[in-house]
């Protein structure tokens, strides 16, 4: 509802599973009153990438919000990840890519991502059984796409 109200429609899982859903978060959390958020983190976020800063205190611990923003992120983000599993059966490995993964890489590896990947009920066998990576070379898709050429070239 939150969202919904501030963007004016649809919610996508973007708003939410993105950096812009990082963000989107720690702006509910704030807003709803879950913590004070800090002057240094308000100049931070005025000032850059607002969700890098927002990621960086979460990971350096140094502002509870923005700790419970990358918890409930990465929650979610597992969550989601699971539901994919399930749906896409990958059985050699589910890949998770994009720009956010490797830069909240610590977080991912804590169990928090993988507590809720495999929370699945009596599915939570076949989810459990799908391993999980991380893509670190923001470069994969381009690497898929050159072969995909070179193929067709072929």
């Amino acid at each position: 509802v939150y969202l919904r109200e501030k963007i004016g429609g649809r919610v996508s899982y973007e708003r939410v599973l993105s950096g812009m859903g990082l963000f989107n978060i720690y702006s509910f959390l704030r807003d709803t009153g879950y913590g004070e958020e800090p002057e240094w983190l308000a100049e931070e976020i005025r000032s850059g990438d607002r969700t890098a800063a927002v990621s960086r205190a979460g990971l350096a611990g140094k502002c509870e919000l923005a700790v419970k923003t990358l918890e409930m992120f990465v929650e979610l983000y597992g969550a989601m990840a699971g539901n994919l599993a399930l749906i896409l059966k990958p059985l050699g490995g589910l890949y998770v890519g994009g720009g956010i993964a490797p830069k909240i890489i610590e977080k991912l590896k804590d169990g928090t991502f993988m507590r809720n990947y495999g929370d699945k009920g009596r599915m939570s066998g076949l989810v459990n059984s799908i391993p999980v990576r991380v893509i670190l070379d923001d470069k994969t898709a381009l690497y898929g796409a050159a072969h995909c050429a070179l193929l067709e070239s072929s």
